[in-house]
């Protein structure tokens, strides 16, 4: 970007892997683990895998497997992720971004479930959120915008006043179809049609005007 643009919000919508937290090193390894017990191209699985839930990854992969056993190979998927933090890094800038939020409504609004999004997010030396829409939350997976919007309703704020940060374009169809404005973060994001795009969280800047939020964006 070579313009700053201005958000303003009463609330902010945070994804994590990808957004807040790097954990691309992670899992390119549990997921390409998994294509090749399937007998899978590997290349391929990892197009589709970023920003969902594991099990319904699954249904795309596999679409003729009984749904209760992507349910069943997601646990035991999510408990490998959850022990393996190796590489697990905090995106340039989410320390302070993150750090710029106190005080302010937000929430993380994640596939992950719990416990991996507390490995995660602790692996990269990042404080959570108090609001966490995790993968045990919802019970449709991005796309689908049920996370955003229990976020914003938990938050008590109305969707078109939330402003959504995601990495995937699973996340972002996910804020679109919530009515929510969409920052995209990092270079694959472009793709997926975000309102606004940037390289990393250093080229977002937080302040509060009279209880607004307001977000200089580039």
């Amino acid at each position: 970007m070579t313009a700053t643009t201005v958000l303003t919000a009463r609330a902010l919508l945070l994804d994590m892997d990808g957004t807040l937290v790097d954990s691309h090193a992670v899992v390119e390894r549990i997921w390409r683990r998994w294509s090749e017990r399937h007998g899978l191209n590997a290349d391929e699985v990892m197009k589709v895998v970023h920003g969902r839930q594991g099990y319904a990854s699954m249904a795309l992969l596999l679409p003729n497997r009984p749904m209760e056993q992507n349910h069943a190979e997601n646990a035991r998927m999510l408990a490998e992720e959850t022990a393996d933090v190796e590489g697990v890094v905090p995106i340039p800038g989410a320390p302070e971004f993150l750090a710029s939020l106190r005080g302010l409504p937000h929430a993380l609004v994640t596939s992950a479930d719990v416990a991996l999004s507390a490995a995660r997010m602790g692996a990269a030396g990042l404080e959570l959120p108090d609001v966490r829409i995790t993968a045990e939350s919802v019970g449709a997976s991005k796309p689908d915008p049920e996370g955003f919007l229990k976020g914003a309703a938990e938050l008590g704020i109305a969707p078109t006043d939330c402003v959504v940060f995601e990495d995937s374009g699973a996340g972002i169809a996910a804020g679109r179809a919530a009515g929510m404005r969409v920052v995209g973060v990092g270079p694959q994001a472009a793709y997926h049609r975000p309102h606004v795009l940037v390289r990393d969280l250093r080229e977002v800047r937080v302040e509060t005007v009279g209880g607004e939020i307001r977000l200089y964006v580039g």
